[in-house]
């Protein structure tokens, strides 16, 4: 059963995916401006509101890291589990929302190790527990994992198992931002462009190749080295990139569900609320 704590950490993880989704512009990816979700072809509203359907599952994940109480193999294929269940759930909901479970479940699970761990330690948590192979997960392989295969990239897995890098650089990227005095969400969308700008995108390399990826990914440093979502010519490098992803139908999804994830960590650490607790 799961405890207040847990479901506060469930919430706190919500709201960061919401507090994700409610950004704009996200180039190539769904935000508020329109309701028709591109490449998912979800509804914006119908997104935040399976956003929500995460809540009971990410709490069980709590729960489970509580009662176990270390990074072990039984707590790996606990939160497989659970996750399996909480897929199927959000399904019902509306769909999507699949890398940022990984990401959030991995997370919570780490803080419900460790109450007031500083963010470094949370994902060094993390870390170990996506260390063991779920053995009871099912033996097909995902689009994600065949693609990882493929062109060498590291995955969702790889980045979990590496200790979210990705995380770590966007709060690094969100710190900085703030200590510069730019506004928040400017401030999380800079540190999305960050993401961006390095990660191995699966869903990119699945709908683009390489070569897309690679696009993407300079895309992303041109708006950061104009300065990013803050100046002028960076908002106007921000729109150039959103209308080309557009245009190409390409989304990188995995990096906004490392944002989501980053968001969880911050909000912890920091107490900053997500835009969408006051929605």
């Amino acid at each position: 059963m799961s405890s207040p704590q847990d479901e506060a950490l469930a919430r706190a993880a919500v709201d960061a995916l919401t507090g994700q989704l409610a950004l704009a512009p996200k180039p190539g990816l769904p935000d508020p401006r329109d309701l028709g979700a591109r490449r998912t072809r979800k509804d914006h509203c119908s997104l935040r509101w399976s956003a929500r359907a995460l809540a009971p599952g990410l709490a069980a994940m709590a729960a489970a890291a509580r009662r176990t109480g270390e990074p072990t193999p039984r707590l790996r294929a606990e939160l497989g589990a659970i996750g399996r269940c909480t897929e199927h759930s959000v399904g019902l909901a509306g769909g999507g929302h699949r890398g940022a479970l990984w990401t959030l479940g991995l997370l919570v699970a780490a803080a419900a190790l460790d109450p007031g761990a500083p963010s470094s330690e949370v994902t060094t948590t993390a870390k170990k527990i996506a260390a063991h192979t779920d053995k009871r997960a099912p033996r097909r392989a995902s689009r994600g994992s065949s693609v990882s295969a493929k062109y060498g990239a590291a995955g969702a897995r790889g980045e979990a198992r590496a200790g979210f890098p990705h995380v770590r650089r966007a709060l690094d990227a969100l710190a900085g931002a703030r200590t510069a005095g730019a506004p928040e969400t400017e401030a999380r969308l800079d540190a999305l462009l960050t993401v961006m700008s390095t990660l191995q995108d699966t869903e990119l390399l699945h709908t683009a190749g390489p070569l897309g990826l690679r696009h993407v990914q300079a895309g992303a440093r041109g708006v950061l080295e104009a300065g990013g979502a803050t100046t002028a010519a960076g908002h106007a490098a921000l729109l150039a990139l959103d209308a080309d992803l557009h245009a190409r139908a390409w989304s990188p999804r995995g990096s906004a569900g490392l944002l989501a994830g980053a968001l969880f960590v911050d909000a912890l650490a920091t107490g900053v609320s997500s835009p969408a607790r006051a929605a």
